[in-house]
């Protein structure tokens, strides 16, 4: 009586890496954490020794030396992504971290990336337009703190941000060291641990969460 519920698991198993391999075929961006070193890699779904077929863009062992012994790509389990050298071993392993990002790691090299590329040249879109002078307003319109949001990498995928001169003691108390965005909202982080986070009301205009009777917002200068 035992043997049919295990002979039912197999079917199941075998759908969910059929589906991974179907939603994985296209156009993803290999990077590190913080994009500063990226690679398009195409998968496709035709047949290959060991996998599936694949494809580097021209420059990729460049920016990411060990894309050299990248040959084909195939899924391992059930949510392993595995890009693989000729004998079908794995370059890198990846899983989901979040939907249509997935995250590797190289021993003695640290994390890495697969992202879609769409999403992920949407992300550096939404970042570069983020990049510069803002001021901390009030909703009466009392401006309390400029700072200035750089793509100076700190770590973690964070960036580093700098307060100008004659803060309110408030935002001084809070210090923001880093930001970053984060399922659109705007992140700043300080070293103690605090983090704020803003909503955008607009393209030009960023408001504190949760809210409040005295709203704090994020201005463009």
């Amino acid at each position: 009586m035992l043997a049919a519920p295990l002979a039912c698991a197999h079917p199941a198993a075998a759908q969910d890496a059929t589906s991974l391999k179907k939603d994985m075929v296209g156009q993803w961006e290999l990077s590190t954490t913080e994009r500063s070193k990226t690679c398009v890699v195409t998968l496709k779904g035709d047949a290959a020794p060991q996998g599936f077929k694949l494809e580097l863009e021209p420059g990729c062992a460049n920016a990411l030396p060990f894309a050299k012994d990248i040959a084909t790509w195939n899924v391992k389990g059930l949510d392993i992504v595995r890009l693989q050298d000729t004998s079908g071993q794995p370059v890198i392993d990846f899983t989901e971290v979040e939907s249509g990002i997935f995250e590797g790691v190289r021993q003695n090299e640290g994390v890495y990336i697969l992202q879609n590329l769409a999403a992920a040249r949407s992300l550096a879109k939404s970042m570069d337009q983020m990049i510069g002078d803002w001021a901390m307003v009030r909703s009466s319109g009392q401006m309390i703190c400029g700072l200035t949001l750089t793509n100076t990498d700190a770590g973690q995928d964070n960036f580093q941000v700098f307060l100008k001169p004659k803060c309110d003691p408030m935002v001084t108390a809070f210090a923001p060291k880093r930001w970053r965005l984060e399922h659109g909202q705007m992140l700043l982080m300080s070293d103690k641990g605090e983090t704020w986070q803003f909503e955008a009301d607009d393209n030009a205009q960023w408001r504190l969460v949760p809210d409040s009777t005295d709203p704090l917002l994020m201005m463009r200068q």
